[in-house]
């Protein structure tokens, strides 16, 4: 005999089918009494699930309406968490995914009790994706939709912010939408203390209620907030930034380049510019050489010197790598 959890999540599978089933059927599926059958009914109902008993004997058991999904049990964070890699996955663009995980996500949507269904509209309604390949890092699906509940209820967030090196400050902003990258997730708002939009890592982000109060949200900083933070997290972040031109179509070039690597517009059928930033000319070089496409130099011009001493560096070390053949064999063997 089936235990009683298992049993459970049997009955529902059943009654999944859509068709109404009689007790003694059900009875016998699962090895129990038909009286078994009523208490696992009783359970089923207490835990939220809709199932419907016609009387008489022609009647049965049926999954009433809003219990589309196969039988899930799930606790908040992980309902949650489902919801958000749905999101992601709507964002992919891979053909036949994105529009199944809006459909998944719609379901999904229809039968989380009322307290999850408002967190998890509020991070469709404030998340924007910048996706091409990859999913984004695992971060607190409980601090992603506290942020997106604030972005939602224009209420003013405070919380403690680690920097790349560790150092952590306090702020307090006033939220506006959530990005995903490939990568990462951000948090686009406008810092009170520095009067200016700014945009924030989440998994670097550690809140500090109480938050609020409320405020009138502003303009946003850019139309396409997906590319306001690619620029950033790709250009502006970075001391030396560079344009140039690669001799490949935009849709080849978007394979290698990320929305956190560059920004690229199409700049006719067989070329586009990439625009980047890097700690400095020398690591934009290698930036740009790795990306495997031939390209030209827009600007800065500083960027023309930074190739040739790279070059010079090359063939220097091919020219002592040819005067050493024994060398090598030696170190070969």
């Amino acid at each position: 005999m089936l235990e009683t959890s298992a049993r459970l999540l049997r009955l529902l599978s059943l009654l999944q089918a859509h068709r109404e089933w009689s007790g003694a059927d059900l009875a016998e599926r699962l090895g129990v009494t038909a009286r078994t059958i009523r208490r696992d009914v009783d359970r089923l109902r207490e835990l939220g699930y809709p199932v419907n008993a016609s009387p008489g004997t022609g009647g049965g058991y049926q999954l009433g309406a809003g219990a589309e999904l196969p039988p899930l049990l799930l606790d908040d964070d992980e309902a949650v968490a489902v919801a958000v890699g749905l999101r992601t996955a709507a964002g992919q663009g891979i053909d036949g995914i994105g529009e199944t995980s809006v459909r998944a996500l719609a379901k999904l949507e229809q039968v989380l009790p009322s307290r999850l269904r408002r967190r998890v509209g509020a991070l469709n309604a404030f998340t924007v994706p910048m996706l091409r390949n990859t999913l984004p890092s695992n971060v607190d699906p409980a601090v992603l939709t506290e942020l997106a509940n604030l972005c939602r209820d224009a209420e003013r967030l405070r919380f403690e912010y680690r920097d790349h090196d560790g150092a952590s400050t306090r702020r307090t902003v006033e939220p506006h939408r959530l990005v995903c990258t490939e990568r990462r997730w951000y948090l686009v708002a406008w810092d009170l203390d520095r009067d200016d939009w700014r945009t924030f890592r989440v998994d670097r982000v550690t809140p500090r209620p109480p938050h609020g109060p409320r405020f009138e949200p502003r303009e946003p900083p850019a139309e396409d907030l997906a590319a306001y933070v690619s620029r950033g997290v790709s250009t502006r972040a970075y001391a030396s930034h560079a344009v140039v031109r690669l001799l490949v179509p935009l849709e080849v070039a978007a394979e290698r380049v990320s929305p956190s690597a560059g920004t690229l517009e199409a700049d006719g059928e067989d070329a586009c510019v990439l625009r980047a930033g890097a700690p400095n000319l020398d690591v934009m070089v290698i930036h740009v050489m790795m990306m495997g496409f031939p390209f030209e130099v827009l600007e800065p011009v500083e960027l023309v010197e930074s190739i040739r001493t790279v070059r010079d560096r090359l063939d220097a070390a091919l020219a002592r790598t040819a005067e050493h053949p024994q060398r090598r064999r030696e170190l070969r063997s």
